[in-house]
């Protein structure tokens, strides 16, 4: 009976999240709009305030609404949505078709000494040089993802620090002839350790995605190593498969 009571309550708490979720999509609740309090969702779906709570908790963790001292609750701003599936539209331009206003900056670009993990996926010799380049993307001035990618410096010498707060794979096609044809790409969760929380503005054990990818040529060399990690409050990935008949 103990159990059944437990399952209940569980129930009861994603049920109610669930359905104020599906109200900030819909559009019922709009951004940066307050809702409801505590007492008056309690009296809305019959259920106690730990229930309330508990629920309110997991839409901030995750990101959808966030909490005002003193004030109440708030609907969040919407994720920023990125598409894994389409390398057409780059960072900027699917940011900017969603209304909000990318930038990049360049933290650090230096040169350092391939480690066997790099000698062997670009197939050179350990303590090659290799360009280390490590940004953080914006969107509306808010940190939205950390990055920090290795490139060949014999496929690309003397990079640029300034022309690389723009695209990348632009700026690798138009200044040295090197076009990305296809990307692996590894997505697996991440909790935010000291050093990322400092990046993204985010607290220590905040969750995140962790994106790897490895970019190649058309002749199937590789070219770029980077990872990236994703602010999980902030982020929306949509993955879209076309199927063949």
């Amino acid at each position: 009976m103990v159990l059944q009571q437990v399952n209940e309550g569980n129930a009861l708490h994603s049920r109610v999240k669930e359905d104020i979720l599906q109200k900030i999509k819909s559009a019922e609740y709009l951004p940066h709009t307050q809702l409801p309090t505590e007492a008056e969702f309690c009296k809305k779906y019959g259920v106690s305030r730990t229930t309330v709570r508990t629920a309110l908790q997991q839409l901030t963790t995750e990101g959808y609404v966030y909490r005002t001292q003193g004030k109440g609750t708030f609907v969040a701003d919407h994720k920023v949505k990125q598409t894994l599936t389409s390398t057409v539209n780059h960072f900027s331009q699917q940011l900017s078709t969603q209304g909000k206003t990318p930038s990049i900056r360049v933290l650090n670009l230096e040169v350092i000494q391939a480690d066997s993990f790099l000698a062997t996926f670009f197939s050179i010799n350990q303590g090659d040089p290799v360009n280390k380049l490590e940004r953080i993307r914006f969107a509306d001035n808010q940190a939205l993802q950390y990055e920090i990618a290795y490139i060949p410096w014999h496929k690309a010498p003397g990079l640029n620090a300034r022309e690389c707060e723009k695209s990348l794979y632009q700026l690798l096609e138009k200044h040295y002839g090197l076009k990305i044809k296809k990307t692996t790409e590894h997505l697996e969760l991440f909790i935010a350790d000291q050093d990322i929380s400092e990046k993204l503005k985010i607290k220590v054990g905040a969750p995140c995605f962790a994106l790897e990818t490895y970019a190649y040529l058309s002749d199937e060399d590789p070219i770029e190593y980077s990872k990236t990690i994703y602010r999980g409050d902030r982020a929306h990935f949509v993955i879209e498969r076309n199927y063949e008949v």
